[in-house]
């Protein structure tokens, strides 16, 4: 894939973020008519949060660096995708775990048959290949990126990106429609909660070249019961009640979270396993059992189980399906 080129320049008109998007600010932002392999699929039910919304689109419209910082399950990710994906923008993300290598972001020389002949030829990494094209680059779990990886990053966060190449003696100038995300969980200063483990904190001569650093927050109670509504529609018919109480156990959860009282907390995506589970298992108690609690340390299930029996009127610790 690296070392194909992707040529959809001549393929640009502009859209209006409010019939887009469905938010209230008003941003004209380029878009291309033609879709390429690389879009993302779109997800019809997807909700867009109007903060965040709008710093993705100044940064695509203007070549912008931009941070999305947020908790787990926030759907930061997603977020940048869902707005490539209805812009046609082509978009890939890559994970800076501890496997990933400056090899792997720059390219190494590797042996290729050509005319029946073993030939040395250089292949492009990640970086040079997504700037030298019109591709949304998004960097996830930028705070666990390893030392000597960041400082590679941090030659394309500058204003001009350029990208030095010193294997191959070049400069590479950034296309016109190439674009630099990232996601993290933390905002640089590493993991005081004691949650993320593996993050550390960034240079703050790095986290300084970001234009634009954003936070997205949990869904809105009204919001996530939507989702829930339309993604699990057989579930949502018969228990519009119970979703209800789901999504206020959930806030319950992120509330203690934020209060220390717990070391865990539901993210939407968790809510939203739930739902399904309980329509496999059709049971909603085994369903939260199996989907979170079962993930939780035994002092946390104790707070949790004062929780469930507020929104639910039972217990769910020492509960056994069989």
């Amino acid at each position: 894939m690296f070392n194909d080129h992707i040529n959809i320049d001549d393929e640009i008109s502009f859209c209006v973020s409010t019939e887009i998007f469905k938010i209230k600010t008003k941003i004209e932002v380029q878009k291309f008519t033609k879709k390429s392999s690389l879009v993302p699929d779109i997800d019809k039910h997807y909700v867009f949060d109007e903060k965040t919304t709008v710093s993705i689109l100044q940064g695509l419209k203007h070549n912008k660096k931009v941070l999305v910082q947020g908790l787990h399950g926030t759907g930061k990710s997603t977020h940048i995708e869902q707005i490539a994906a209805r812009l046609n923008w082509p978009c890939i993300r890559i994970n800076l775990d501890s496997h990933i290598s400056r090899f792997d972001l720059l390219g190494k020389d590797a042996i290729v048959l050509k005319e029946g002949k073993q030939i040395t030829t250089f292949k492009d990494g990640v970086l040079p290949w997504s700037i030298k094209n019109p591709v949304i680059l998004v960097l996830d779990e930028y705070d666990a990126g390893r030392p000597d990886v960041m400082f590679v990053i941090q030659r394309i966060l500058e204003s001009e990106g350029k990208l030095t190449l010193l294997e191959q003696n070049k400069v590479i100038k950034p296309h016109k429609f190439s674009r630099i995300f990232a996601t993290s969980n933390t905002v640089g200063l590493g993991d005081t909660a004691g949650i993320y483990h593996g993050t550390q904190q960034i240079n703050q001569g790095q986290l300084d070249r970001w234009n634009i650093v954003t936070t997205l927050n949990y869904l809105k109670p009204d919001i996530e019961e939507k989702i829930i509504s339309k993604k699990v529609k057989d579930f949502y018919i018969n228990n519009k009640k119970n979703v209800s109480q789901m999504v206020n156990l959930a806030n319950l959860t992120r509330e203690g979270f934020k209060n220390a009282d717990i070391s865990v907390l539901m993210s939407p995506r968790t809510t939203l396993s739930w739902a399904e589970n309980s329509v496999y298992f059709n049971n909603i108690d085994l369903a939260f059992q199996l989907s979170f609690f079962n993930k939780c340390e035994e002092n946390d299930q104790l707070i949790i189980n004062e929780y469930y029996q507020r929104c639910f009127g039972r217990e769910i610790l020492g509960y056994e399906a069989f």
